[in-house]
């Protein structure tokens, strides 16, 4: 039996974020990669992902200056904000993602505070 969350609220324990490069786990429930680029050294069967959600990712200008500096973490968290809300279809494919199972955005930054799935968890659970 599945267990549908209301459309308004998704409980913050069903969206998740884990690097790539973690070992898979049953409770990851659906795995998204959220990079526009694949991660190096993984192969598709190693990462066990049900989707490759690489146009929800920054745009690559926007990667490129951020450089994952955490300096200019503020403003990535910013800009990323506004290109998301222009996302609207992607968002509510991966919010009905998560009412139905636990999420888990797959990401392959070395930094685990500074990076695209911390911002796009934010904006599934606040918006």
């Amino acid at each position: 039996m599945t267990s549908r969350i209301s459309a308004s609220h998704i409980p913050a324990s069903r969206i998740r974020i884990k690097r790539v490069y973690e070992a898979p786990d049953a409770a990851d429930g659906q795995r998204v990669l959220v990079d526009r680029l694949w991660p190096r050294g993984i192969s598709k069967d190693k990462a066990q992902l049900q989707q490759w959600m690489k146009e929800i990712a920054p745009s690559t200008e926007l990667r490129t200056w951020f450089g994952h500096d955490p300096d200019k973490w503020e403003e990535f968290r910013r800009r990323y904000g506004e290109e998301l809300r222009a996302k609207t279809e992607l968002l509510a494919a991966l919010r009905e993602l998560a009412r139905t199972a636990p999420l888990t955005l797959v990401y392959s930054a070395h930094d685990e505070l500074h990076n695209q799935a911390v911002v796009l968890r934010e904006v599934l659970l606040n918006s």
